[in-house]
């Protein structure tokens, strides 16, 4: 079999082995074996081609990384919907404790369970439906009244 290939069948392997995967690495180290190929086809010696599939390789890897598609979002979990489903649910508060004068703390049954709640920053204390904002440890972050 011929050197070029050899590295277009490693490079449709790895490209099959990405549509499994998901991320876009294994796709960028195809394009580096398929540069390895064209120089194998131009006729260069191996020391040539694994050079160039190996260059190749790490740049568009690390374009990659570069790119808005290699970032990784981060988001708080603690205030995302996608990672706790309680973000964005109602519950009702019927009185508020008063925390050295300020009412910003209560205890509710939220989902058969008593649940420590803390209101946001510039909500009023009243009596009355919640929505939950966040979540930290134990604590239930609400706000907006419903």
């Amino acid at each position: 079999m011929v050197d070029w290939m050899i590295w277009m069948l490693l490079a449709g392997g790895l490209v099959i082995l990405e549509m499994f995967i998901g991320t876009f690495y294994l796709l960028m180290i195809a394009i580096g074996l398929a540069s390895g190929a064209l120089m194998a086809l131009a006729g260069e010696p191996r020391g040539m081609q694994f050079l160039v599939a190996a260059v190749v390789g790490i740049v568009c890897t690390v374009v990659l990384r570069r790119s808005r598609w290699g970032r990784k979002s981060r988001s708080d979990a603690a205030r995302d919907p996608n990672v706790n489903l309680d973000i964005g649910q109602a519950i009702e508060v019927s009185e508020w404790a008063p925390d050295h004068g300020l009412p910003r703390r209560a205890r509710v049954m939220y989902r058969g369970a008593l649940w420590d709640v803390e209101l946001e920053q510039g909500v009023p204390a009243v009596a009355g439906t919640f929505v939950i904002r966040e979540i930290r440890g134990s604590r239930l972050i609400v706000s907006g009244r419903t």
